[in-house]
């Protein structure tokens, strides 16, 4: 026996694993935590043949100081290129040779490194993910090399003025708050960013206690763990004992700016607008009464902004509400996208609409549809590997347990027209903030 497999060994009759859900409409969701803190939850669904595995990292854009700003997603960019076992041609074609896609993401409080592969094919891409995860050289040449690429991707975004606005918005209202800054990062920040202090930051958050990995497809989460320790053993992530890492703290409470104009002036044939203010925090018992209310507003092509702007008016090609949550923070708000010299209209028809919600409520069918979307999507959320895993890992990392469908159902289920009108009068009354990208100098525009 090797010295990683004894090290495994001994550490195997620590683990405490328990089921969390046997679900008729989905699969066995268990969940195992290693004596190093590190959570495994799986969710076994014989069914299918696919496997998605995530390897999920506590840490986001908003865990950054001001000079780190970006350094999550630079992270992101450079664990793919090459491990000590491993380049990156490697690392990308041994998952490509078996017909798998890898991929990876960086939000503002969770960074997700993943493979979806064959059932067969999950062994080694456990093998991959824990290496590039736990491993990772950060070469100085791929520093440079990836320095290049962020900053194209940052150029990139800033010629998608529909994407922008979010940004711009979310800005306005957070001011110098984490929240409000690119998870990308900005030039004045990539630009400086040394591989020193990108290997300082990979090492002190990425460690045992703040990682969980989830699993879900045809595979036993037994053998899942087994894999995973055998693939983590003698790394930084076989560490000694710890306790995994609590919830992001919900309290004190975020404060977000109100009454806020944010306008970027740029040659645009559309004008993009995002109209807003606070939203709920992400364990707020209101969030599913949110959901419907989202919904009835301006969740689809029956919601009131998309009939009242588009269907009746013909004023923009793309009108919806929608929300934003965080442990600590919330945003709602309304993005349309119209020809620039119809924002004005827009803006009163927006105001209004939400006005009016705000003081006469929405009605009781209108509820029964909102309702009814927000458990269809439940559901067929759950159509692919890809999607059990995130919920898995998004219910093991943001609330206390994931919830089964059928608790969720019933929280959907159980919400009052009295509920979503109590919830619309506060977040569709108080007073809004506004971030505006298109063609406008200086006076051009009423926005306010």
């Amino acid at each position: 026996m090797t010295t990683r497999e004894r090290a495994g060994a001994s550490a195997s009759a620590r683990a405490v694993t328990r089921t969390l859900i046997t679900d008729p409409l989905g699969g066995t969701i268990r969940r195992t935590v290693l004596p190093s803190g590190l959570r495994i939850i799986t969710e076994a669904v014989p069914a299918m043949r696919s496997v998605s595995f995530g390897v999920w990292v506590s840490i986001g854009s908003r865990d950054e100081t001001p000079a780190q700003s970006g350094c999550s997603h630079f992270l992101e960019h450079l664990l793919f290129k090459g491990t000590k076992k491993r380049s990156a041609l490697d690392i990308s074609a041994q998952i490509e040779a078996v017909g798998g896609e890898t991929n990876a993401f960086t939000t503002k409080e969770y960074t997700c490194y993943y493979a979806r592969v064959l059932d067969a094919d999950l062994p080694m891409a456990v093998d991959v993910m824990c290496d590039l995860i736990s491993d990772s050289v950060l070469a100085p040449a791929d520093v440079e090399t990836e320095r290049g690429v962020i900053l194209e991707e940052i150029a990139m975004h800033e010629d998608e003025p529909g994407d922008e606005v979010h940004d711009l918005f979310a800005t306005a209202v957070y001011g110098k708050h984490p929240l409000g800054r690119l998870i990308s990062g900005t030039e004045e920040t990539i630009s400086p960013m040394t591989r020193r202090q990108i290997d300082t930051f990979y090492r002190r958050n990425y460690v045992a206690p703040s990682i969980v990995i989830a699993a879900a497809g045809n595979l036993d989460h037994n053998t899942v763990v087994r894999r995973v320790r055998a693939a983590l053993a003698g790394t930084v992530l076989d560490s000694p004992s710890a306790s995994p890492a609590g919830h992001r703290p919900s309290a004190p409470t975020v404060k977000l700016r109100s009454g806020q104009v944010s306008v970027s002036n740029k040659d645009s044939e559309q004008a993009h607008v995002v109209l807003g203010g606070a939203g709920i925090s992400r364990l707020d018992d209101r969030r599913f009464a949110l959901s419907v209310l989202n919904n009835v507003l301006g969740g689809g092509m029956s919601s009131r902004l998309f009939q009242e702007i588009r269907e009746q008016r013909g004023l923009a090609y793309s009108v919806y509400s929608y929300a934003s949550q965080f442990a600590d923070s919330g945003l709602f708000a309304v993005y349309a996208g119209c020809a620039p010299g119809k924002v004005e209209e827009v803006l009163d028809l927006t105001r209004t609409s939400l006005a009016t919600v705000a003081r006469d409520g929405v009605t009781a069918t209108e509820v029964a549809r909102g309702k009814g979307m927000a458990k269809g999507s439940y559901v067929l959320g759950l159509e692919d590997t890809g999607s059990r895993m995130s919920r898995l890992a998004k219910g093991e990392f943001l609330y206390d347990d994931p919830l089964s469908v059928d608790d969720l159902l019933a929280k959907v289920d159980a919400v009052t027209v009295d509920e979503v009108n109590t919830l619309a009068a506060e977040l569709c009354g108080q007073e809004m903030s506004l971030a505006v990208i298109g063609p406008f100098e200086d006076g051009d525009v009423r926005f306010s």
